[in-house]
């Protein structure tokens, strides 16, 4: 069995249109009519991006006892490593090897709920149900697979075959549908590059029925789209229907008058102005001896077909023009289907040229209708026919040209989005064309999206953000635990979760989701630490409650000791307590800090956040002399290794330094002379976090930055000019 899956198309379908159509319909919402198949309530939730109704059953014990041997390990080897296509493959194979029904319909109907995308695999298991003698089981795949991907010709056709085989074509109803399918099918695919087979399946089956205008109207509508086999439509069937029927049986009604008359004035005309060089002018009272009434002369017949052809021929001119700009895109694209292994980058820089050059062709005609729309405004007063003036007839022709550019702009999108739906930055595109249009369009495409990428944290956690910035925290809220439950201890995803509920009001939960990270992370102390500051700012800012918020801290510090930013947002904590009960507090912290097994310039700083705290609020002189007695000891002790911290990290202060520190650093003032001179010193760090986030985004540099910044503490702040005499 190959594993390379066989797909032409994914977007969305609708309903059939009349033969005529005289706009570009743009891509309806994902539901299949009924009359053209099964469309169930699987299949629709299936459509939206949920997959869990379109799961497999359990099996029965029956079922299970009549599996082929090797059925249940290749399907745990699956299940247990559901992302890999290879094992998935390796089920579907020995499963087609064997002939079994049932197995085959299990780990089909698994795997299609996992790659959707995959046209040859729908088609197997439509084949499976048919050899099985369920035709309309056969049907409903077919119909669950167009839901998925109904940009597929290949499984458009496949469907429409099994129809032709299994339908009985003597039943009036018979006819009936196989058309509204074909209308599906080309409303949905006909404006793919490579749908000439399905067009020419259309016009075929049409001659068969004996419609012959209907022959032309398909004909007429595949002329206007640029197509690969854009010249066969023209040269060789439109042209050879044209010879082989006279023009009142090909024509629509409408089109075969306008014509008829034009070209009779035309005759008369000419026969006139022949009669005139002659000088042979009738006597008065004289005629042309008429045809007889309901024929047309063979003259007449042949000035119809060269009127119907010049007519076509522009059409078909206009439409090549259309071929050579898609050409060297279309050119550049070697693997429209779905498939799990990389694209190579020509392709993909191929789809993102193509995807670019679609978009300025909508921009420029959007400025132009706009441009235009001025000018016959202006016109309006003086210009009028009838009812309508030129104004608005114009201005509606260029809204409907608009509207056939955006159409051709969803289309690609949802092209593009076959070959490269595993790839983030497409689904990306997509969703920000969409976001100023449609916000449910924009749902369903985020649904989609995450269909096909589970494990993407990023892409799920703006789809969250995109459901709360709407209104819908439910929606946000599912969309987040589902991540979290897919990629256990991804900490931004947590974080996210808890700061949703924080902006929903919800700080109980807020506080147990961060609670709750703190119990299960005790294994590793980095990580435990973290979301124990996290928990202690909440208790701290939010909650009003700095005895829960000391605890956590002093808990963590229990676990992780040498962990600095536990030390210096746990001093931060005391310093910003009240003056009563937080100088004791601050001398603690401080003592159990210098105790700890941390680094030299770690430790300084946490004495020269204790000394400042006690220069400006304590009332003693003497315990502020004593502070700086201990201070000077230990910057004597650790002196040397502090300098040498201060020359590594020189370069980095210049960077991370503080917006409100004062323009020139301690360590590079000289020290005053004047004992009266007051003391300048920076004002202490607050614990705010979002200067330092830089959004959602910056929690990842908690990992890569250990930065006292981050926690913040950016400069160093030196005490040790001898402002105060030795006691």
């Amino acid at each position: 069995m190959a594993t390379e899956c066989e797909t032409s198309g994914d977007g969305e379908l609708g309903d059939p249109s009349a033969m005529e159509i005289t706009e570009v319909p743009i891509l309806p919402p994902p539901v299949m009519s009924d009359e053209n198949g099964c469309a169930d309530l699987a299949t629709e939730a299936f459509a939206q991006g949920d997959t869990a109704s379109f799961s497999p059953p359990p099996a029965t014990e029956d079922e299970e006892g009549d599996l082929p041997a090797d059925f249940e390990r290749l399907w745990n080897a699956a299940h247990d490593n559901a992302h890999d296509f290879t094992s998935w493959t390796d089920l579907l194979q020995y499963c087609e090897q064997e002939g079994h029904t049932a197995a085959s319909q299990r780990a089909l109907m698994a795997f299609l709920g996992r790659y959707p995308l995959c046209y040859g695999y729908w088609k197997k298991f439509a084949d499976v149900e048919r050899r099985a003698g369920n035709n309309d089981k056969a049907a409903e795949v077919c119909v669950q697979g167009l839901q998925s991907i109904p940009l597929s010709v290949d499984l458009w056709i496949h469907y429409i075959n099994l129809l032709l085989g299994t339908l009985d074509m003597n039943l009036p109803e018979s006819p009936k549908r196989i058309r509204s399918v074909f209308e599906d099918a080309v409303v949905a695919s006909g404006l793919d590059f490579h749908s000439d087979r399905l067009w020419d399946l259309y016009v075929e089956w049409e001659k068969e029925q004996g419609n012959i205008r209907n022959v032309t109207a398909v004909l007429d509508r595949v002329l206007k789209l640029p197509t690969q086999n854009y010249s066969t439509h023209y040269e060789n069937r439109f042209k050879a229907h044209l010879s082989s029927y006279e023009p009142k049986e090909m024509l629509s009604l409408e089109e075969y008058e306008e014509v008829r008359a034009l070209c009779r004035e035309t005759q008369k005309a000419e026969r006139a102005e022949q009669a005139k060089e002659k000088g042979n002018e009738m006597p008065p009272g004289e005629e042309e001896p008429a045809t007889p009434e309901g024929t047309d002369s063979e003259e007449l017949i042949q000035r119809i077909r060269d009127q119907v052809l010049s007519r076509r021929e522009k059409i078909h001119q206009e439409n090549e023009n259309e071929v050579r700009k898609r050409w060297n895109f279309e050119d550049t694209i070697k693997r429209p289907y779905f498939h799990v292994k990389p694209l190579d980058q020509t392709q993909l820089r191929g789809w993102h040229a193509y995807l670019d050059w679609e978009l300025a062709q909508l921009n420029k005609d959007a400025d132009d209708c706009n441009k235009d729309s001025k000018e016959t405004d202006a016109d309006a007063k003086e210009d009028t026919e009838g009812p309508e003036s030129t104004a608005q007839t114009q201005r509606r022709k260029e809204e409907c040209q608009v509207a056939r550019d955006d159409h051709r702009v969803r289309f690609l999108f949802e092209r593009c989005l076959i070959a490269c739906a595993l790839y983030e930055e497409f689904w990306t595109r997509y969703i920000q064309y969409l976001e100023t249009r449609s916000v449910d369009e924009v749902r369903v495409v985020y649904k989609r999206a995450c269909l096909h990428l589970p494990s993407n944290p990023n892409l799920h956690m703006r789809r969250a953000t995109f459901e709360e910035r709407h209104g819908d925290l439910a929606a946000a809220r599912r969309v987040l635990e589902a991540l979290d439950k897919n990629r256990p201890g991804l900490v931004v995803v947590r974080v996210r979760r808890a700061a949703l509920e924080r902006r929903a009001g919800q700080l109980e939960r807020s506080e147990a989701l961060l609670q709750e990270a703190v119990s299960q992370s005790k294994e590793k102390p980095t990580l435990h630490a973290f979301y124990s500051i996290k928990l202690a700012r909440l208790l701290l800012k939010l909650g009003g409650n700095p005895g829960r918020a000391r605890s956590v801290l002093q808990e963590a510090l229990e676990i992780s000791p040498s962990n600095d930013k536990l030390h210096l947002n746990l001093l931060e904590l005391e310093v910003s307590s009240e003056l009563c009960s937080s100088a004791e507090a601050v001398q603690k912290c401080v003592t159990r800090a210098l105790a700890a097994p941390l680094a030299p310039h770690t430790k300084i700083i946490l004495s020269q956040r204790g000394l400042q705290f006690v220069e400006e609020y304590s009332n003693s002189i003497q315990s502020v002399l004593s502070f700086y007695e201990d201070h000077q000891k230990l910057l004597k002790e650790l002196g040397g290794i502090k300098r040498e911290a201060e020359n590594k990290d020189k370069g980095q202060e210049k960077v991370v330094k503080s917006e409100d520190a004062p323009a020139d650093d301690a360590s590079t003032q000289a020290p005053p002379t004047d004992p009266q001179v007051p003391i300048t010193v920076p004002p202490p760090p607050t614990m705010d976090m979002s200067a330092q986030s830089g959004g959602y985004g910056g929690y990842s540099n908690w990992y890569q930055q250990p930065q006292y910044g981050s926690y913040g503490y950016q400069n160093t702040w030196n005490y040790n000019q001898g402002y105060y005499p030795p006691s």
